[in-house]
């Protein structure tokens, strides 16, 4: 495999270890509960402060850590991430393991701006959302690999044997990261003003304000699909086929992202993948509120949300990204906090929605976050300059 190529899959290696570790308490919940004698509540903090950690930690440390080697701080990034799930992996009680979720969440936010970061700086020209969508795919391939081997091994060995095998895949991603990666110097010496620029960038801001709108609206179905499927179709049998089928189109949506943002550039791709994300929410709502569909055309109907859904990081971040170039590490923080704030808007909404309005409710609300976000994303971003000169970067 070439060099290049390896280096690009640390990338995708390290993601899908960052992604395995946030969404796999969901899957081991009820054993970590029982284990440490507390309720399954109380063991659900752990995905509380693991998220907090992320979102809270990315821009902080972004501003830190951007005038380091890429290679360095995305090594540094996976040891620490490493050490804090092997001890995820022995902790005795409930706020040693809360302490280390926290540690985790933090490691896996400089990781995460960096890996993106990285893989917009070390792309061929021409090819920047192509290897950012790669970095996505990690994230969504754990859905349905990471997420499930290790609530499998969980079961068999106890869920301790999750964090270890996290550990492992984070340690193999930190290998071949620090023996492939090609230099990529941190950013320019510059002022705390200077590395902050990004805050005050009206183009980043709007990119950040509509991810977050997407996370709310998308995210929001998603977490909530297992109530949303029980009463369109009466009955929730088809969850695994449906979360199965979701991460399945995730992959193949997350590599479409990147190639759209390619050949249209950011503005155009962002727009049509946000447009169509609102289009088939909608069209689920419409589902939903006649109930009584048939299984596969709501499978069906649940996956081509999926297609726009999972391909709308690429463009997402490369906007951000030619909206700030100088400060991309940065800029790509904002973007992630604001996601990560978003999905954790998307639960609180999502649960008051469905509590007060009903399941039928949540595609509507979630659409119409969706239709805010195009309006907020759809103005063309002024004085940028991408990475790599490209014309139809704004």
């Amino acid at each position: 495999m070439p060099r290049s190529s390896l280096w690009l899959t640390a990338l995708f290696i390290a993601t899908l270890s960052l992604g395995t570790d946030e969404f796999v308490i969901a899957g081991v919940l009820n054993t970590v509960a029982a284990d440490l004698d507390v309720t399954p509540g109380a063991a659900g903090q752990l995905v509380t402060g693991f998220a907090f950690a992320f979102a809270l930690g990315a821009p902080v440390l972004a501003v830190w850590l951007d005038r380091y080697p890429r290679r360095l701080v995305l090594f540094g990034g996976l040891s620490v991430f490493v050490l804090a799930n092997l001890g995820c992996a022995i902790a005795p009680d409930l706020t040693t393991l809360f302490i280390l979720r926290i540690v985790a969440g933090l490691s896996a936010a400089a990781v995460s701006t960096t890996a993106f970061a990285a893989a917009a700086e070390g792309a061929p020209e021409g090819n920047q959302g192509t290897y950012l969508s790669v970095v996505t795919a990690g994230l969504t391939v754990a859905l349905f690999t990471g997420v499930p081997v290790g609530t499998w091994l969980a079961g068999a060995w106890g869920w301790r044997a999750t964090f270890v095998l996290i550990a492992i895949v984070a340690a193999l991603a930190a290998i071949i990261a620090l023996t492939t990666m090609p230099r990529l110097p941190g950013a320019k010496p510059g002022t705390l003003g200077e590395r902050l620029a990004p805050l005050r960038n009206p183009g980043v801001l709007r990119m950040v304000a509509a991810i977050f709108l997407c996370g709310t609206g998308g995210l929001m179905f998603y977490t909530y699909l297992g109530p949303i499927t029980l009463h369109t179709l009466g009955t929730d049998t088809a969850m695994p086929i449906l979360l199965l089928t979701v991460g399945l189109v995730g992959v193949v949506s997350a590599l479409l992202g990147g190639r759209l943002t390619d050949r249209f550039g950011p503005r155009r791709a962002r727009l049509a993948i946000l447009g169509g994300h609102a289009l088939a929410l909608s069209l689920v709502a419409v589902l939903v509120i006649v109930t009584g569909a048939p299984v596969w055309v709501f499978g069906i109907t649940v996956g081509i949300w999926s297609v726009f859904a999972w391909a709308l990081n690429p463009p997402m971040q490369a906007s951000t990204i030619a909206a700030a170039p100088d400060a991309a590490m940065t800029a790509v923080s904002l973007n992630i906090s604001g996601l990560y704030l978003g999905t954790a808007v998307a639960g609180a909404i999502g649960g008051l929605t469905l509590d007060h309005l009903g399941a039928s409710a949540i595609p509507i609300v979630g659409a119409i976050a969706l239709a805010a976000a195009w309006l907020v994303a759809a103005p063309r971003i002024k004085n940028s300059t991408p990475l790599h000169q490209q014309s139809t970067a704004g």
